[in-house]
């Protein structure tokens, strides 16, 4: 399994691609603000064919560039219904205006073809197993997104995007409209503390990490494991 990914130019968002291999179909998840030409050049790189994007949540920050991708290929995006109107109006999930963030120069479009993500659903995507799990807190139509890990670059059992729920030593802010700390509590107790030790963690924003990892180090999961 291929699985890459770079930063967007905003915010540090991750943008991935996952394949079954070089040359095969791959799934985009959470194309963010001006990652079209590296986008391009992965998929160049690997001579990859996008099927469909993926999206963890519905912040401007993940979605922003998911009209074109799609567009462009006549594609389907997958985001859980419950941060749906997030994508045609991005304003709903956020604490600020968005031309006092932006100045007002920021072109979005809603995608044309928008599939409704359900907790515990598989995907069968271009050659691969795509496992959802819902995961509300930062947002309340956050997911994970499960894979197995074998053939991977890590070997492991498998692997887990995870959005904005989970990162290296914190997790998703939860103060922005449709965010709740008690949810995400929630979730993180049943939905990422359940995962395998050597689960890899790729998340939104920052580096991968671990399950193992962070239930050995970050706090928030600490502090449920004690309890």
């Amino acid at each position: 399994m291929l699985v890459t990914g770079f930063p967007a130019e905003a915010f540090g968002t991750n943008c991935y691609v996952v394949a079954s291999a070089p040359g095969e179909q791959c799934l985009i998840v959470d194309p963010g603000i001006g990652v079209l030409d590296d986008l391009a050049e992965v998929l160049a790189e690997h001579r990859l064919q996008p099927a469909a994007v993926l999206l963890t949540h519905g912040h401007l920050d993940h979605t922003f560039s998911v009209a074109p991708v799609c567009g462009a290929r006549g594609i389907t995006a997958y985001l859980h219904p419950a941060d749906r109107e997030m994508l045609a109006d991005p304003q709903k999930g956020l604490s600020m205006n968005l031309d006092q963030l932006f100045g007002g120069r920021l072109p979005y479009a809603e995608p044309d073809d928008v599939a409704e993500l359900t907790d515990g659903a598989t995907l069968s995507l271009a050659g691969l197993e795509v496992t959802v799990d819902h995961a509300p807190g930062h947002t309340g139509g956050s997911v994970l997104f499960r894979l197995p890990g074998a053939g991977s670059r890590w070997e492991t059992e498998q692997v887990c995007l995870s959005g904005d729920v989970l990162f290296a030593g914190s997790i998703g802010r939860t103060d922005l409209p449709g965010g709740s700390t008690d949810t995400m509590l929630t979730s993180l107790r049943d939905k990422i503390l359940p995962l395998s030790d050597d689960t890899v963690v790729l998340p939104g924003h920052g580096p991968e990490t671990t399950i193992g990892r962070e239930r050995a180090s970050n706090p928030y999961l600490q502090e449920l494991v004690a309890r």
